[in-house]
């Protein structure tokens, strides 16, 4: 089959300004051609009628000579050449094809590396198997072009003669494309950058900053949600981010987590959700929904849970970064959105667990990314939102009678397989701003609480709690007791001794 080529005079794709004169080529003009109900992809190729090539955020640019042939196994090559493998793409194309037209065109270099690749992405995809005989030599290609995206060391497949090398299972397997964002992070080593400065820290102080840390992670974490939680609350759920990565992750642990979250269950159904769900508001007048994200059907949760928790154990254990790692597992799990409540905090776990499992987090202080996320909220649903608005467009839903959602189409792919490079990238951003400036930021604190400390106990014997009681106040007025304090806590401090203190505290505090 032709597949359709666009216009010279073409100004806009999908809603997006194509960069110059020329053609759309690879998965979008598979798109277009199929009509594939599929997000576009965060990157077209395009080919030029200058003679240059470049890239931006939007499009891979070629000059003429990259022009591949009008026909469907050209495109899907130059799409596996350039742009790498798109599951949900590949997965919607097979659905429409017969399977005697991917016979013939697989046939036709049924030895070439990107045959096989078709050939075993069709059979790995639809797990169903293609009147082709099994390969008898060749030497064995990787499905995913390490290149262009990130993956596993892989098992072979002699049938195909292909390393599959993909990042999970038919049930969940989300990919990421490698990008000078990511790489420059890896390259960085942040890891090692980690390990050196904790060495650095003193024992006490590196207890205490953990302490204070796992307590502003888990009100972070609720902040995010909207909540203001009591402080027993949080700490408790302090508590579960510091033991994560001791438990195997399974329904039964996501379960108790889940309790641990949500204090009040008597207006929240707990577990695996039995209904469909969204995020969003509704209508004031109607009380119908507006969805920002609509969940996954919760028909498809054993399945899709099945492959997630198959998918975050394989890639736990491979060599692949653990930050990707974390993104893929974390982010894949509040897309899904299992649970009624709790999913947002649960998610946030995850990436806690994750970096435990994976030796990222072994000096016993965890990355507090949840602070992180908190200051830079808005990256973060923006980061949700580049997932969860195309997504939206492509499910047919109505309002139920009891004004939930009821999803008419069918959705499970869109869950299993996505693009997770830009949750990536700003997981990595949240990591490194908690190494840069939240970790140093408070054991810089508790250095110059210690040093105040020290001129207190030796100037005026006060009590540990006093202390701490008065570095609140001169914090709140900026080095300055306030006319309250002086009058009721610290009244029988004297005029000059809290000249003394104020000075003492701005040197320490605010002027280092």
């Amino acid at each position: 089959m032709n597949i359709k080529r666009f216009s010279l005079q073409l100004s806009v794709f999908h809603g997006r300004t194509v960069p110059e004169d020329g053609v759309i080529v690879g998965y979008g003009a598979i798109i277009e051609a199929y009509k594939l109900a599929v997000p576009i992809p965060v990157k077209l190729t395009f080919i030029s009628t200058k003679k240059r090539q470049f890239e931006n955020n939007e499009w891979k640019v070629f000059p003429a000579r990259y022009l591949p042939e009008e026909n469907l196994y050209k495109q899907i090559t130059f799409a596996l050449k350039y742009e790498g493998v798109d599951l949900l793409i590949f997965k919607k194309l097979f659905e429409l094809l017969k399977k005697t037209e991917l016979e013939e065109m697989i046939q036709q270099e049924i030895q070439g590396q990107f045959s096989r690749r078709i050939w075993f992405l069709y059979e790995w995809l639809m797990d169903t198997k293609l009147n082709l005989p099994d390969l008898k030599t060749g030497n064995l290609v990787p499905v995913i072009d390490e290149k262009l995206q990130y993956a596993i060391d892989g098992i072979s497949s002699p049938r195909h003669k292909v390393i599959n090398n993909l990042p999970g299972n038919q049930n969940f397997c989300p990919l990421i494309r490698k990008t000078q964002k990511l790489e420059k992070y890896i390259e960085a080593n942040i890891r090692q950058e980690k390990s050196n400065y904790l060495n650095r820290v003193h024992k006490d102080i590196l207890q205490r900053a953990s302490s204070y840390l796992l307590l502003k992670d888990s009100k972070a974490s609720f902040s995010i949600e909207g909540e203001n939680p009591r402080n027993n609350r949080a700490a408790r759920w302090g508590m579960a981010i510091g033991q994560a990565g001791k438990n195997e992750l399974s329904i039964a642990e996501l379960n108790r987590l889940q309790q641990l979250v949500i204090e009040n269950d008597r207006f929240v159904k707990m577990g695996i959700r039995s209904q469909q769900g969204f995020i969003g508001d509704r209508d004031r007048e109607t009380n119908e929904p507006i969805p920002d994200h609509i969940s996954a059907k919760f028909e498809d949760l054993d399945q899709l849970l099945a492959g997630w928790l198959q998918t975050q154990k394989l890639l736990i254990e491979s060599r692949m970064d653990p930050v990707l790692v974390a993104a893929n597992i974390a982010f894949g799990f509040v897309f899904i959105h299992p649970f009624v409540d709790g999913n947002g905090r649960l998610h946030r776990y995850i990436i806690h667990h994750v970096l435990s499992k994976t030796g990222y987090t072994e000096q016993g202080i965890i990355f507090p990314v949840s602070a992180s996320i908190l200051t830079h909220i808005k990256d973060y649903a923006t980061t949700l939102e580049s997932y969860s608005h195309p997504i939206l467009n492509l499910i047919d839903w109505k309002a139920s009678e009891n004004n939930n959602v009821e999803i008419l189409n069918d959705t499970i792919d869109f869950y299993r397989y996505f693009d997770a490079t830009a949750q990536a990238e700003f997981l990595f951003y949240c990591v490194n701003d908690t190494l840069v400036n939240v970790i140093p930021s408070e054991v810089e604190y508790l250095k110059k609480f210690d040093e105040f400390k020290r001129f207190l106990d030796n100037k005026f014997e006060m009590p540990d709690n006093m202390i701490s009681l008065l570095i609140g106040f001169l914090e709140q007025g900026n080095g300055r007791l306030s006319k309250r304090a002086i009058s009721n806590e610290f009244n029988a401090l004297t005029v000059d001794e809290i000249r003394s203190i104020e000075e003492q505290y701005q040197l320490v505090f605010l002027e280092n």
